[in-house]
């Protein structure tokens, strides 16, 4: 969930599945308290119109959730990103009707399942070389090397563990510019902030959680939600839009 407080936050574009209203912002703090307690009230993003409007197309089982998550499959569909390719760099995506709404809607709700909660995913099996006694600490994890050629199957934890197996299609699930495997190698190292001196240390945060383990696990958890993100997205039916 974006932190508008944060510098730079607002200038981006966010499409969440529910808004929260301050009822607080013109009545009095007591009159206006949630059910739960709280002085907010839940707007849900998917209109009563949108939702009559898909209902028409694909019955009257069709639910708000499933709208929102068709709207995540579809974002994920090369069929839908290589159509749309020129739109998608210079507009808001337009978001067409499949006859197969189902399908999308239902890969979507699996990958938002996957993507919100890659930190309790299934560990992926990887082949753990590591010597006795051997820290869990990372300093700055890379991939192999074949000569000049970087063997992205295979990552160099620290001086004493190293990573085999990684599945060359893991690589295919990408975050802008870099796979999500990337992006681990790439942020969860030490660095220091050469104007202030502040050291960013990853370790702090599996120190603060009690498991040494932390970012081993989460490079493993990463795969299986690259892996699993591949193989749903591959599996997407073609976008076949349904007529006007």
């Amino acid at each position: 969930m974006p932190d508008l407080a944060f510098w730079g936050s607002g200038s981006g574009q966010f499409f969440p599945r529910y808004t929260f209203e301050d009822r607080a912002a013109n009545s009095d703090l007591l009159s206006v308290l949630d059910d739960d307690g709280t002085p907010y009230r839940r707007i849900d993003n998917v209109t009563e119109e949108i939702l009559s409007d898909y209902q028409k197309s694909f019955g009257g089982g069709v639910t708000k959730d499933d709208i929102f998550f068709y709207l995540y499959g579809i974002l994920h569909s090369s069929d839908y990103r290589g159509q749309f390719e020129g739109d998608l760099k210079k507009m808001l995506p337009r978001i067409p009707k499949s006859k197969d709404f189902r399908a999308f809607s239902d890969a979507g709700r699996k990958l938002s399942a996957l993507h919100l909660n890659y930190e309790t995913v299934e560990l992926y099996p990887l082949d753990e070389h590591r010597g006795v006694n051997a820290s869990f600490r990372v300093e700055n994890m890379k991939y192999a090397k074949t000569g000049r050629v970087a063997d992205k199957t295979t990552v160099i934890y620290n001086s004493e563990i190293t990573i085999f197996g990684i599945p060359e299609e893991a690589h295919e699930y990408m975050l802008g510019s870099r796979s999500a495997i990337d992006w681990i190698i790439e942020r969860y190292q030490v660095k220091t902030d050469k104007a202030s001196g502040i050291i960013n240390d990853p370790n702090d945060w599996a120190d603060g959680q009690g498991n040494p383990r932390y970012i081993l696990d989460l490079l493993a958890r990463i795969v299986t939600v690259s892996v699993e993100t591949v193989r749903i997205v591959n599996a997407l039916p073609s976008l076949d839009i349904l007529d006007a």
